[in-house]
């Protein structure tokens, strides 16, 4: 009995799942169960899942979508196929898995009992394509060892993300390192490989898809704070500090301040500037080309705009009582 099975979730993702699928049929042909959930694709995503012989399940679309409930209905079917498996693979429709990683990712988890989830090098598979998928890449370049979060594809243990009840189904992203900080809190860690993972398409060609998918981070760092900012792990809370600061604080005060200071605060907008070079010191002392370490920096500073948006959307959405629909950028 293979001690491995593998979620796969997506929706309307064209040729990305089919080299997503395609990807797994070595695991199928030794009769690794696989799971693609599909959520109301209109592309023939099930036919295709199908044809290759993946168990499909579509998502409930009465109930509103998000990755976390997609991902929830394939680990539930995935038990019912196979409920002695051990570990479980999930993946994005839109990510091929690397050659060597599922072997790799199960031999970290057997070395090392105390880690609940391995994630490894998500690498964007067309960076030159367009700027953001640039800086995507970069942002894929996560620290090798303990982590604190994973990504939507990550390799787990089933009886640890049983014991935590799988991922929080409400959310509308940042579900993976919300289950992460249930995970810590249980005495479980968190490791990253220095190994490839996946090949990543995101296909990002509009400053409209960088500027959502910015927004979406914000809200999630909202959600994770006010969910888990009083916990030990202080989950986001810096980071929407910094969100509230650079993204709406120095430039408010720096504009109110003109007709007190004759226009001399405007200066503060220098700072900006600062933030933006050692960003790019940062990102060039870990091996990227100039270019991309000048467009991921100026990403990092720029997107504190669209995710203060994100932040106050989150938030006036909570007082209000109002449900928040998937923040989608995707073309």
């Amino acid at each position: 009995m293979t001690r491995l099975g593998i979620v796969a979730i997506g929706r309307n993702e064209g040729e990305r799942l089919v080299q997503c699928l395609d990807a797994l049929q070595p695991q199928l042909s030794r009769g690794v169960p696989v799971v693609y959930v599909d959520s109301g694709s209109t592309d023939g995503s099930v036919a295709e899942a199908q044809h290759r012989g993946v168990d499909v399940v579509d998502l409930d679309l009465s109930i509103p979508f998000t990755a976390a409930r997609a991902r929830n209905t394939g680990f539930e079917r995935l038990m019912t196929l196979a409920p002695e498996l051990e570990f479980v693979q999930f993946i994005d429709g839109d990510c091929a898995i690397a050659e060597g990683w599922l072997t790799a990712a199960q031999n970290a988890l057997d070395q090392r009992p105390d880690i609940a989830v391995v994630c490894g090098r998500r690498r964007e598979q067309y960076p030159g394509q367009s700027v953001y998928n640039q800086i995507c890449d970069v942002e894929w370049d996560t620290p090798v060892g303990e982590a604190d979060a994973c990504g939507g594809d990550s390799m787990m243990r089933v009886s640890t993300f049983k014991q935590v009840d799988g991922f929080r189904p409400s959310l509308i992203a940042g579900e993976e390192p919300e289950l992460c900080v249930r995970l810590r809190q249980h005495g479980w860690k968190i490791w990253r490989l220095d190994a490839d993972m996946t090949h990543h398409d995101a296909r990002m060609f509009h400053l409209s898809q960088w500027w959502k998918r910015s927004q979406r981070a914000g809200y999630a760092y909202a959600e994770g704070s006010w969910l888990h900012g009083q916990s030990p792990q202080r989950h986001w809370v810096s980071e929407s500090r910094r969100i509230w600061i650079w993204g709406l604080a120095i430039p408010l005060l720096s504009v109110l301040l003109v007709p007190f200071t004759a226009g001399l605060s405007l200066l503060l907008l220098l700072v900006y500037g600062v933030s933006a070079y050692r960003s790019y010191r940062h990102t060039r002392g870990r091996g990227f080309s100039d270019k991309t370490s000048w467009l991921y920096a100026l990403s990092c500073v720029l997107g504190k705009f669209p995710q203060v948006q994100g932040q106050l959307g989150y938030h006036v959405n909570r007082l209000l009582g109002r449900h928040q629909g998937i923040i989608e950028y995707k073309n």
